[in-house]
């Protein structure tokens, strides 16, 4: 029998499912709480990782240029994750502040592909999809508050969105299992 994941239970997937519908509506009433404890959780993963960067620079073998670059990668990582554990607010701020230049910068880049590219490929989608970061990118660095707390809503709406999937596909193989325990045996199959 293969294993995927579908043939997990349907009341596991009901439960996944139900438990991102509240996630989505939670994170979708309050969504600065949310950009607040999404800049924590970034908070102690860039802790863990400055942590790690310590750790790995000071391994026996380590070359002192990777030393170096590991140690400044951790001090980085450190500073990071004091700046989002006490100040997630600003964390969640600055963090868009970035997202937006990050998407500013990458519209840019594919504005260049879509003129450079020497393949017959479609460039208005490639001018598109530039169009979009370049719009959403400005957005987010004009006002990067708001922008926090649409990232929050948008992240809940998706949750929710994956939850009613998750439903749904329990429901589906619920009725398949169903089915095929009520199917009678076909003649000639082997038991």
């Amino acid at each position: 029998m293969t294993h995927d994941w579908l043939n997990l239970s349907w009341k596991m997937l009901m439960v996944r499912g139900g438990l991102a519908i509240v996630f989505g509506i939670v994170a979708m009433v309050w969504p600065l709480e949310t950009a607040i404890a999404l800049a924590i959780v970034f908070g102690f993963w860039a802790l863990a990782d400055g942590v790690g960067s310590f750790a790995q620079a000071f391994e026996k073998g380590t070359p002192t240029s990777a030393r170096i670059l590991l140690i400044v990668m951790g001090v980085a990582a450190l500073i990071a994750a004091f700046f989002a554990i006490f100040s997630p607010a600003v964390a969640a701020v600055t963090l868009t502040w970035i997202l937006g230049i990050w998407l500013i910068v990458r519209g840019a880049f594919e504005v260049f592909a879509a003129f450079g590219a020497t393949r017959d490929a479609p460039r208005w989608l490639l001018l598109v999809t530039a169009g979009v970061d370049v719009i959403l990118g400005i957005l987010f660095v004009a006002n990067p508050g708001s922008s926090a707390l649409a990232i929050a809503w948008v992240l809940g709406l998706v949750a929710i969105v994956w939850g009613i999937a998750f439903v749904a596909t329990g429901f589906v193989v619920r009725r398949g299992e169903h089915g095929a325990a009520a199917a009678p045996p076909v003649a000639g199959a082997p038991a």
